[in-house]
């Protein structure tokens, strides 16, 4: 039986090879017609700034009419480069098809802005401009925030596995969710995830697709910043916030009829949670700041989408392995093929690593 990738990846294909149409919204709604979106240019009146650090689209605010609006418009070739990447403004549209239809039905998805227009023909989303920033601090309120957000895409069948900085923006008030290239379909109820076969990589899940994508990345600088203690208190926060999410999310799957094996696999990752809360948090937090690091590492190489923040998470793991590999043992952290191999030959590997992640920095790619 193909992976779910695979299928993904197929019927996707199937669909742009056949030029089939695909839109959201009226375009009446725009507030200029699709075709002058499409055309636009940077010496436009209505334009008022260009946000160019997207790997697949371009963002442009404007204002018309008094009135702000964000434009996404698809790259010519996208800077991601493999096929999740080539495929992910179609996706977009897809799932903001599906978060479209739920919130009228369900009336949630409050934090997930709206589409007003999309039009794969003219590789175009319309919403309306969000004022905010991107997070610079995981403080209580966002943390809540995320993982509501998270578990009611969970619940509706939809994971999401790119929680970066770049997709979520920050109001003062609420955390913003606005960019679906990499949320697929799967079932919440006898399934973990969208990777393999639903039921075969218990690795990924809500919170540690945020800690790989965000967190650990923004843990790094806490802990350059203001010490390890500091790092570990945020971190607590964030456990503490999550089990109260899965403990949530849990109840729902189950009062819903989940298999026994999705809870079970729940019910193991909040009893690890549990025990480090106790007990011994430093330790999980070298596990899985390890499985964070390496995990975001391995999907930038893949992507040949490196950036800085990629190299200093090749520091760490490099500083890691040579100064706590006994720990990283000890608990279990070091993933697939490194278990087996000895100081010198995983030194030896990750410098390898960090070496690629320089020549796949993005830099004037993404201009």
């Amino acid at each position: 039986m193909p992976t779910l990738d695979a299928q993904r990846h197929r019927a996707q294909r199937a669909f742009l090879d056949s030029g089939a149409a695909l839109t959201l919204g009226q375009a009446h709604h725009c507030p200029l017609t699709p075709g002058q979106l499409a055309a636009l240019t940077s010496d436009s009146a209505h334009l008022v700034r260009r946000i160019d650090s997207g790997l697949t689209a371009t963002i442009y605010q404007l204002r018309v009419d008094g009135r702000d609006y964000a434009l996404k418009r698809a790259r010519a070739q996208c800077l991601v480069q493999n096929a999740d990447g080539q495929t992910s403004f179609l996706n977009e549209l897809q799932r903001r098809a599906d978060i479209d239809q739920l919130a009228r039905r369900h009336g949630q998805f409050e934090r997930f802005v709206p589409t007003i227009y999309g039009s794969l023909a003219h590789g175009l989303i319309v919403m309306p401009w969000i004022s905010g920033q991107s997070v610079v601090d995981w403080d209580e309120r966002r943390l809540r925030q995320l993982f509501d957000s998270g578990r009611e895409l969970l619940e509706h069948g939809l994971f999401e596995w790119d929680y970066s900085p770049g997709n979520l923006l920050d109001d003062g008030a609420t955390l913003w969710q606005y960019d679906y290239g990499y949320m697929y379909r799967f079932d919440p109820l006898c399934q973990f995830n969208s990777a393999g076969r639903g039921a075969d990589t218990a690795l990924f899940h809500l919170a540690e697709r945020f800690e790989t994508r965000s967190f650990f990345g923004w843990l790094l600088g806490r802990e350059r910043e203001l010490g390890q203690d500091a790092a570990l208190a945020a971190f607590r926060l964030e456990k503490q916030v999550a089990l109260e999410c899965y403990e949530r999310l849990r109840a729902n799957l189950n009062e819903r009829g989940a298999t026994p094996t999705v809870l079970a696999w729940l019910d193991g990752i909040m009893h690890a949670w549990r025990v480090a809360l106790h007990g011994d948090l430093a330790t999980l937090y070298l596990k899985e700041g390890w499985r964070s690091h390496v995990m975001d590492l391995d999907d930038d190489l893949r992507g040949q989408t490196c950036t800085p923040g990629t190299l200093a998470r090749c520091d760490w793991l490099l500083a890691t392995l040579e100064h706590h590999l006994d720990a990283l043992r000890a608990c279990d952290a070091l993933l697939h093929s490194d278990v087996d191999c000895d100081q010198a030959s995983l030194l030896l590997r990750y410098q390898g690593y960090r070496a690629q992640a320089q020549r796949y920095q993005l830099g004037g790619r993404a201009a």
